[in-house]
């Protein structure tokens, strides 16, 4: 059940009135402006918000759309009214995904530090060859946030919110792999290291890790959409950054002339993950609401989705040529 709250100029309100036709809603006029409330079951609310976006004079600040998600509410009239609503593709505001990604778009130093953190306990994990520390090291990892906001912003055409989430994911990634180097040279002081079978399986690139990160890219932006747990769709993401990101600071530490697989198989994997979750994105037609907005929108994706496919198939020639 979601509760909207629409407040316009009375003069404004002739347009919207043919969108309360059939809708459960209370009237409430002051001075010069009404305000609407109305209870909707949830099922088409994108379609009414685009029809009361277009009814609203938004050149005056007295025109707000508000929605809410209450925690109850007690009418046998609306409960009549959500039985009578038939199941149907249900569609998330464009303006709650556009908010959802703000938080992803500061980088701070709690960010940083449990960025680094997970890097270091992933490094510890494949030193000990040990699968179950690597994946606990994922769980901690907000590599997920930048994905998500890049995915939504270049859908919505928002250039510089898309280009900072790519700055943010690519300063995480360098915090990761200089702090394994650093990490792994300490260490190296005290400890004879050698290469495990975890991080040798990080020293390969192929085709099959650029499928897979397209493949889990595009997975996990669906699963977010599903309302599924961002835990989960994260450790995704973290599976295929975090740890080739660490060995490749491993690398530079213990094995210079090898350093070059494992970034290689890291920028891939960050690649494909971006292809991915902006395919997802598409095929949920996300976008934005006005006609030019969505005309600028459509030449960024087109932009962006041909630099990707340009710089997946580069490194994929160079990692051929190794």
């Amino acid at each position: 059940m979601k509760k909207i709250i629409v407040t316009a100029r009375k003069e404004n309100f002739e347009k919207i009135e043919p969108v309360l036709k059939d809708l459960y809603h209370f009237l409430n006029e002051e001075d010069d402006v009404v305000r609407i409330t109305i209870y909707h079951p949830g099922e088409g609310l994108e379609d009414l918000i685009d029809k009361f976006h277009d009814a609203l004079d938004f050149r005056y600040k007295d025109s707000i759309i508000e929605v809410f998600t209450p925690d109850f509410v007690i009418s046998p009239v609306l409960k009549r009214t959500e039985k009578k609503v038939e199941k149907s593709k249900e569609k998330t505001p464009v303006e709650k995904l556009i908010y959802s990604t703000k938080p992803h778009l500061r980088l701070d130093v709690s960010k940083i530090a449990l960025t680094t953190v997970a890097g270091i306990i992933a490094l510890t994990g494949l030193f000990m060859n040990n699968v179950a520390i690597i994946i606990g090291a994922m769980l901690l990892s907000p590599l997920l946030g930048p994905i998500y906001a890049f995915a939504i912003n270049t859908a919505v055409g928002r250039t510089s919110d898309a280009l900072k989430s790519i700055g943010n994911l690519t300063i995480l990634l360098l915090m990761v792999i200089i702090f394994s180097y650093l990490t792994t040279l300490f260490i190296s002081i005290f400890v004879e290291l050698s290469l495990t079978e975890e991080i040798l399986a990080r020293m390969d690139s192929s085709f099959i890790y650029i499928l897979m990160a397209v493949l889990l890219g595009f997975a996990s932006i669906l699963a977010l959409s599903k309302e599924i747990s961002e835990s989960i769709a994260g450790v995704a993401i973290a599976a295929a950054l975090l740890p080739p990101a660490v060995v490749t600071g491993i690398s530079f530490a213990l094995y210079l002339p090898k350093t070059i697989d494992p970034l290689i198989l890291t920028l891939e994997n960050v690649l494909g993950l971006m292809a991915g979750s902006l395919s997802a994105v598409l095929l949920l037609d996300i976008g934005p609401r006005k006609y030019y907005e969505r005309a600028a929108a459509r030449k960024f994706i087109a932009r962006t989705s041909l630099v990707l496919v340009i710089l997946l198939a580069l490194l994929f020639i160079f990692s051929l040529l190794l």
